[in-house]
């Protein structure tokens, strides 16, 4: 800010008497004021008090105040994350919306069933169970509830389902596999490892399944238990070929084969690897010279015949 000093010249005061004068002895005291110009439309601030035109005078100094205020930009890095906040919550709402639409749309309705898996039981009759789905939506079909409606069907272990919009539920269903017959009565009732009673027949040899001897009991004891997990490790085909199984006890599981030959299993333990060592032994070529009539696996490691 430029500032100019003007000399003004006021007379002096005369020294006492006595007084020296100072300087080179001049009668007069040359003094300096110090002036400064506003710059631009600067106005100075008024004095406390000030009314009328000061105040006029204190409104323009604030405004030309403000206009000297420096406003900085928003931050990038700030801008860019509010951006994609709102972005964000744009596609949450689009979401949600087509989600909602989708689980309560009539488009997407059950119109059609179809069922794999069955063996013991007709594809009718489990459609027939899930019947109360048509209408449904597909989002809102669950496994729970499909496995609720076939436990009616004791045939069925499990369910699991497949959605193939816009209309079409593929339940895969998980039979129970029959290992035994037990004869009651007139029939044959096929059980599963559980004891599971999976259907009758009146003829035997209509399935090919080893009969458990009388003398196992009801389906709940322990010899039962013992020869139907035997039986349900065996291989479809080495299962097939077997006409009874008994045990004298739990760790004395014997089966007979439908030829009239012997396997003596011995206890449950290391089930899988006596029916891998059976399944070699039945696949052994015969000789003609040495008659079999026993398969021992009940040393699974060391099996042999008799």
């Amino acid at each position: 800010m430029a500032s100019t000093r003007k000399p003004t010249y006021r007379p002096g005061t005369e020294p006492r008497p006595g007084a020296s004068r100072p300087g080179s002895g001049s009668d007069r005291v040359i003094s300096a004021q110090r002036s400064i110009e506003p710059e631009g439309d600067s106005v100075a601030a008024p004095p406390p008090g000030a009314t009328g035109a000061s105040a006029t005078g204190k409104s323009a100094a604030s405004t030309a105040s403000s206009d000297n205020v420096i406003v900085f930009p928003e931050p990038k890095r700030r801008r860019q994350r509010r951006l994609v906040m709102w972005t964000l919550s744009i596609v949450a709402a689009v979401v949600t919306a087509l989600i909602a639409g989708a689980v309560f749309s009539p488009a997407l309705a059950v119109r059609t069933i179809t069922v794999d898996g069955t063996t013991l039981l007709t594809p009718e009759a489990v459609q027939k169970a899930l019947s109360g789905l048509e209408g449904k939506p597909l989002p809102q079909v669950g496994e729970q509830e499909i496995n609720e409606l076939l436990k009616p069907l004791v045939q069925v272990r499990s369910a699991t389902m497949e959605a193939r919009p816009p209309s079409e539920l593929l339940v895969h269903v998980n039979e129970r596999v029959p290992v035994a017959l037990l004869k009651q009565g007139d029939s044959y009732v096929m059980v599963d490892v559980d004891g599971v009673q999976l259907g009758a027949t009146k003829d035997q040899s209509a399935v090919a399944l080893p009969l458990i001897d009388a003398g196992a009991g009801a389906t709940n004891t322990e010899l039962f238990k013992a020869i139907a997990a035997v039986l349900d490790t065996l291989p479809a085909d080495v299962r097939a070929k077997m006409s009874t199984a008994s045990a004298a006890s739990p760790d004395a599981v014997e089966l007979k084969l439908v030829d009239g030959k012997t396997v003596v299993w011995g206890n449950a333990e290391d089930r899988e690897l006596k029916a891998k060592a059976l399944e070699a032994l039945l696949k052994m070529p015969a000789d003609p010279k040495v008659k079999v009539s026993v398969y021992d696996v009940s040393v699974p490691r060391h099996p042999f015949t008799k």
